[in-house]
């Protein structure tokens, strides 16, 4: 049984009138989805974040699979997921980001400065480009450039980069730019533009953080399909993208950032983008650092 609204359309209610058993499930996940997108420490998410962390709340045997490579179809669709949402009402939706928009000119290297007034006066040794401009707000409400010392932007709204920025760049000697992409074929070909639109700037490396089809499969993210790329730019695929990943996206099949839960994909980018750490201290590296260091011995005059 059904009730007609005004504009034709009907949403399943009980016989009591109270909302249908499936929309009140679809709630439910959704707020599981909430807590376990901002765990830990208070994560901001986006909305697209919010729906892959729902698919992952009603698909029971994911954890079990996990092992398994594979891009799966998505547990639940994206028009459903948002008519849900909008019952539940966003504003009810602790730590979800508003909808990023294209900013209204391109963005000031200053708004990025960490504590240190003149740094990028000197150099800027990494910037991090996103193609998804909602990505892009979601690490910097997470502090990421600040935490990795790296600027965070939106690949659509900063290239061609500032002057001011190439700049910073350039004097770093050394200086890396990271891509954070889909894997679509829009995304896998974005670092190749990026180096294009950078234009000949010594000493600059452009890095891809990914996503590539492989990065997916293993991950197990949920895959959707669009239209195949026409004509197929199997000549513009990078070097490194082996030809089951070239098949896959020339099907039309792409797989999100946003499908990386929020915490790994915060961490992996705070650890690619920083470099590897530097070994932790312990006693007896420090009792044989001394021994060289002549450990109770004066100094030299």
């Amino acid at each position: 049984m059904s009730t007609s609204t005004s504009t034709g359309t009907s949403k399943p209610r009980s016989p009591s009138g109270a909302p249908a058993i499936g929309d009140r499930l679809l709630d439910l996940a959704i707020g599981a989805a909430c807590v376990r997108a901002a765990d830990p420490g208070g994560l901001r998410f986006t909305e697209r974040q919010l729906y892959y962390e729902t698919c992952r709340v009603l698909s029971p045997a994911a954890p079990l699979l996990r092992r398994v490579p594979g891009t799966p179809a998505p547990t639940l669709r994206l028009p459903s997921f948002t008519r849900a949402l909008d019952a539940r009402g966003r504003a009810t939706v602790p730590g979800l980001l508003p909808a990023a928009t294209a900013p209204a000119h391109q963005p000031d290297l200053a708004q990025y400065r960490p504590s240190e007034p003149d740094l990028y006066d000197y150099g800027l040794p990494r910037l991090l480009l996103c193609q998804d401009r909602s990505i892009a707000a979601m690490l910097l409400a997470n502090h990421v450039h600040l935490e990795a010392a790296c600027p965070v932007l939106a690949a659509p709204d900063a290239l061609p980069l500032p002057p001011r920025l190439l700049a910073a760049l350039e004097r770093a000697d050394g200086a890396t730019v990271h891509v954070l992409h889909d894997a679509s074929p829009e995304g896998v070909t974005l670092p190749a533009r990026v180096r294009a639109a950078l234009g000949p700037v010594p000493g600059v490396r452009v890095s891809s953080l990914g996503l590539v089809p492989r990065h997916a499969a293993a991950l197990r993210l949920p895959s959707g399909r669009g239209p195949a790329p026409t004509p197929a730019p199997g000549a513009d695929w990078p070097a490194a993208l082996r030809p089951r990943e070239a098949a896959w996206l020339e099907r039309g099949r792409f797989a999100q950032v946003a499908a990386v839960p929020p915490a790994r994909l915060v961490r992996t980018v705070l650890r690619l983008t920083r470099g590897p750490r530097p070994p932790r201290g312990s006693m007896w590296g420090e009792l044989s650092g001394l021994r060289t260091a002549g450990f109770m011995t004066w100094p030299a005059a």
